[in-house]
């Protein structure tokens, strides 16, 4: 949806203010879209769902709220899954959208309306919600920097329900930098989100320029548990092996923990239940139909399995923080694919191997689960042109040491001026 008179008067506030010499914002008159999950004053915020297909909050989202505050132009909305409840980018409200790497193939998602705008020049940020994997994978998709921010770090409300104590905001771009400075207006405490973290000193853009050269960085080309494709592996494991050249100390390892998919699908599912189950079966007709699915599936978990799936995700957490008191950074792959079909069928084979149905996305959604900082940035394209994304994951509250390590790969390994054909 674009927001073309929005977009327009306060560009022309933007150009005035620049003309008076009055004190400028640090995103003064940069455009910039919102996925439509995120409330937005006064503009209508869907979900991507026909169930608030009027809905047109009365206050920002404080993310929003922040960015307006600092001069950026909103030029509109971005498509998602309804709710954002799978990592593909089709909705009931406005349909699919497509990768502009090869636009018969998904941009990924659920945040992939803002990643296909800031891959196809409409604009150089996208702010997504990220609850999966939802701003990493789009990124790998489209070939473009996609940060989740600490847990706490960017304030969540006010916004959809479902995706409580795992949905993180933050920005697709198409540099390290341009991330960097975006987090400098989100990021900070507001009371409207309890589990919001205080501002920290400095800036994060700053973060960009520290020496790296001495970290201790884990590669793991697969969790212990994951299919990755062939292409994905080669690409990244190269990528990987740059840190060796910026002067890091890189380990191959396996991590040996199980993987929480179980772990996800059970919270998730039950939260969606609780938040969406009274639409049903009113209104199902109108819902994506696997959302309703997955709505059900949510009513089938007890409070038990819920609060015991809690407390598996705490001794999880515990696993990989010790794991981490011996490494600076993780490196995996982003996906354990490369873009696939926009035919909303997602890859049940890799590598020769069955997989689950989170199995073409295995690295993403255990870092939201334990909340620590993660980006994904290019490591490199396929032999026919397609992205594929690098993973770097950071100690808990340790956003500033995952800028530096994906700024430090920009600038030996720079994707900038790739972009994809018109």
């Amino acid at each position: 949806m674009v927001t073309a008179d929005v977009a327009r008067v306060a560009a022309r506030e933007a150009e005035i203010a620049v003309m008076k010499r009055e004190p400028l914002g640090a995103l003064h008159g940069v455009p910039l879209s919102l996925k439509d999950a995120l409330y937005t004053r006064g503009l209508r915020t869907t979900g991507g769902s026909r169930l608030f297909a009027e809905l047109v909050p009365e206050a920002d989202n404080v993310a929003v709220g922040r960015l307006k505050a600092a001069g950026a132009v909103v030029l509109g909305k971005t498509n998602l899954s309804e709710f954002g409840f799978k990592a593909l980018t089709d909705s009931p409200m406005f349909g699919v959208t497509r990768n502009p790497w090869n636009t018969m193939l998904t941009p990924g998602g659920s945040s992939g309306g803002a990643a296909a705008a800031v891959a196809a020049g409409l604009g150089p940020i996208g702010i997504g919600t990220d609850g999966g994997g939802s701003v990493r994978i789009p990124a790998a998709f489209c070939g473009l920097v996609g940060f989740k921010p600490s847990y706490g770090r960017v304030p969540q409300a006010p916004g959809f329900p479902g995706w409580e104590h795992l949905s993180h905001t933050g920005p697709l771009t198409r540099t390290v930098r341009d991330a960097a400075a975006v987090l400098d207006v989100i990021a900070g405490a507001d009371d409207r989100d309890r589990d919001s973290l205080p501002g920290e000193p400095g800036r994060y853009l700053e973060a960009c320029d520290h020496d790296i050269k001495g970290l201790h960085v884990a590669w793991t080309p697969d969790l212990g548990y994951a299919a990755v494709d062939e292409r994905v592996l080669e690409i990244c494991g190269n990528a990987a092996a740059e840190f060796e050249s910026l002067g890091c100390h890189v380990e191959v390892v396996n991590p040996a923990w199980e993987n929480p998919e179980e772990l996800f699908g059970t919270i998730v599912s039950a939260q969606f239940y609780a938040a969406w189950a009274d639409a049903l079966p009113a209104r199902e007709a109108e819902m994506d139909p696997s959302l309703v699915r997955f709505i059900r599936r949510g009513g089938a978990v007890t409070a038990r399995n819920y609060l015991t799936a809690v407390g598996k995700v705490a001794a999880y957490w515990q696993e990989v923080h010790t794991f981490l008191e011996r490494f600076d950074l993780l490196l995996m792959p982003t996906t354990a694919v490369p873009p696939f079909a926009l035919d909303g069928k997602i890859p049940r084979e890799i590598a020769g191997q069955a997989v689950s149905i989170l199995g073409w996305m295995p690295f993403t959604y255990p870092f939201n689960l334990t909340g620590q900082p993660a980006v994904s940035v290019p490591a490199g394209w396929t032999e026919d042109g397609l992205p594929v994304g690098l993973q770097i994951v950071g100690r808990r509250h340790a956003d500033r040491t995952v800028l530096a390590a994906a700024a430090a790969f920009e600038a030996a390994m720079p994707w900038r001026e790739r972009r994809p054909p018109q």
